[in-house]
Formats: structure tokens, C-alpha cells, sequence
């Protein structure tokens, strides 16, 4: 049986550039794509034609040969596969390629990439073995088998600590596979994750189908809240609460981190609502664990109750002192 003219199966003319022949090819593809026509053999053979026109025609070198010789520069019977030998057209060098039912195509277009550009996804192809193109293209078992698919994504919840997202830490997780049988896994949380995260495990997922790559595992990542502590982006949020005297006077005060506690002097006059900066005291950078966040600790005053009589008097004659010298502030005193 004659074969077709390459030029009329994507419906293009001679003439026609590199750009007009991949988008013939691209428009013809999605029609007749076999994931599209389940069950119709016309539909597939003509989807076969259209990717053997086009491996020839969308390479310059190929393209040359077939405008020369037509379907003859590809008859493997006309010479070696690959060779330089005399063609029967002249002395001239015959390049010859394999059928694409029985061998390899080499170079040419990768038509992987055009159908998962149309169609998304895994698309039509797999990395490849015999009996199919070489690298990007089909296998011979995709008319009878379907396509190599890409397995489910798998989801999973799992809750850490504030501490544990702070420093990272290990968590074993269960997850049932499709006999049904539970299998354990370690899955290590980078130090600095944060609170809605989700942490991607490749090829941890179900497994494809007809030599199909697996899915992923998906981890959602939930912190949880520590009683003193509130966390934005890397940098962490506390409160200290200090003696009237020492905002006055001044002092050092024991504050919290998740490192451990940490002595700070307060200086006199501080008032309530001021904010201690400790550098470097939160969380790290997942992923560079030379930097970290700071800690932003905000002081409260605390105002005396039930004072003495005694010292009630003191008050005022302090009070009064700072009036006399100028010194009084809005709400408050200076030292």
C-alpha cells in the first residue's frame, strides 16, 4: 500500500514553514488524539499518521530528504539504518530511518512536549523503550494498553508543634496502598516550616499505570499555637510584664524564647507598650539555616493595686516632686 504524502496528512503545502506545520500538526493531534476517540481504530491511525508525518517534516535535515526522495529516504530496505551508503539515487549519502512501528525516530520535533502543552499532564508519552521514539515517544503498547498515566497525588494532614516547626523534627506517617495493606514512612519537617504549608514527596504516591510514573504525597503541614508565643513569618511575638519600679527606675527583666530564657536590662523611664528587640531569636529560614527571624518582645507596665496608705503618700510626693521640676509627661513620669 502506497503511503500517504506527508504534506496532505497534516494538510499543509510544500511551501509551508517550520511554524505552519507544527501548528497543522498541534490542531490535527488534539483532534484525533486517542484519549479523545477511546475505542475508535480510524482515530488511531490516523494519529499514528499524523505523528509519523510530522516527525518527518517538523526536522530541517529529515524535511530535505523527503522533498528529494520522498518516502524512499526512510525505506529501510533502500539501505543501512543511519549509514552513509549509496542511496540508489546517485552517490550522494543515504540517511535512512527506521519505520516507526518497527525501530526509533531520531531528533525531529519533541512531540511529547506539543501534546502536554495541548493536552496537559503526563500527556500521550513516556521516556522511552524500544518499539516506540526514541526518549520522547510512544510505546507500541499504547493502542492496545491505553497511555502511560501518571498516578493519583496523594493528600495527608499532619500536625507539629510550635517548637517542632521551629527546629524541625521526624514524623511517621501510615498510608494504605491499593491492596489495602498500611505501610509506615519517616518523613523528616525542615526546621522554619510554617503553618499552612504543604510539602510535596515526589513519586510517593499511587502508582502510574502502563509504566506511568507514581504520584506524589502531599503533606499539609498544621503548627500549633504555644501559650506566650505568636509567630509571623519568621519573626516571634511575646509579652513581658514588668514591676512599676523598674519601668521607673529601671532594671533587667527574665524574658522567654524558644532558645531558652535570656536576661534584658530595662532602662529607666521604659513606658508601657515598648518593644525589646532580641535579634536573631526566631525562627529559621527553612531552608538556609544561617538566618533567622527576631524576637519582638512588647512590655507592660504593671500598675500597683492595694496600696499602703504609706505608699500612697509616697506616690504623691513623688508626683508632686516631678511637677515641680518640669517633669511630668502625658500619663506618665520620667526619671
Amino acid at each position: 500500500m502506497m503511503k500517504k504524502d506527508y504534506y496532505d496528512v497534516l494538510g499543509v503545502s510544500r511551501t509551508a514553514d517550520a511554524a505552519a506545520i507544527k501548528k497543522a500538526y498541534r490542531k490535527l493531534a488534539k483532534k484525533y488524539h486517542p484519549d479523545s476517540n477511546v475505542g475508535n481504530v480510524q482515530a488511531e491511525e490516523r494519529f499514528k499518521e499524523l505523528n509519523e508525518a510530522y516527525d518527518i517534516l517538523g526536522d530541517k535535515k529529515k524535511r530535505e530528504l523527503y522533498d528529494q526522495y520522498g518516502h524512499a529516504a526512510f525505506d529501510e530496505t533502500a539501505g543501512a539504518y543511519g549509514s552513509t551508503e549509496s542511496n540508489g539515487f546517485g552517490n550522494g549519502p543515504h540517511y535512512a530511518y527506521r519505520d516507526m512501528n518497527n525501530g526509533y525516530f531520531e531528533g525531529g520535533e519533541d512531540m511529547d512536549d506539543i501534546l502536554k502543552h495541548i493536552f496537559g499532564g503526563s500527556g500521550a508519552f513516556h521516556r522511552g523503550t524500544a518499539n516506540g521514539f526514541r526518549g520522547n515517544g510512544f510505546n507500541k503498547t499504547y493502542s492496545r494498553h491505553g497511555f502511560p498515566e501518571k498516578g493519583a497525588d496523594i493528600q495527608r494532614s499532619i500536625e507539629v508543634s510550635f517548637d517542632e516547626a521551629a527546629f524541625g523534627c521526624k514524623k511517621i506517617i501510615r498510608l494504605q496502598d491499593e491492596n489495602g495493606q498500611v505501610q509506615s514512612m519517616e518523613v523528616t519537617i525542615p526546621a522554619g516550616i510554617a503553618d499552612g504549608k504543604v510539602m510535596r514527596l515526589k513519586g510517593k504516591g499511587m502508582a502510574g499505570t502502563n509504566g506511568g510514573e507514581p504520584g506524589n504525597l502531599l503533606l499539609n503541614i498544621t503548627v500549633h499555637d504555644k501559650p506566650g508565643f505568636r509567630r509571623d513569618g519568621q519573626n516571634v511575638y511575646t509579652t513581658v510584664t514588668i514591676p512599676f519600679t523598674t519601668a521607673v527606675l529601671g532594671g533587667e527583666v527574665k524574658i522567654s524564647t524558644i532558645y531558652g530564657d535570656v536576661i534584658c536590662k530595662i532602662k529607666a523611664g521604659t513606658q508601657s507598650g515598648s518593644q525589646i528587640r532580641l535579634k536573631g531569636k526566631g525562627i529559621v529560614v527553612s531552608g538556609n539555616p544561617a538566618v533567622h527571624g527576631d524576637q519582638y518582645v512588647t512590655v507592660e507596665v504593671q500598675v500597683p493595686k492595694n496600696l499602703t496608705p504609706e505608699a500612697k503618700q509616697k506616690l504623691k510626693e513623688f508626683e508632686q516632686l516631678c511637677n515641680e521640676t518640669g517633669k511630668s509627661t502625658h500619663g506618665g513620669y520620667a526619671a
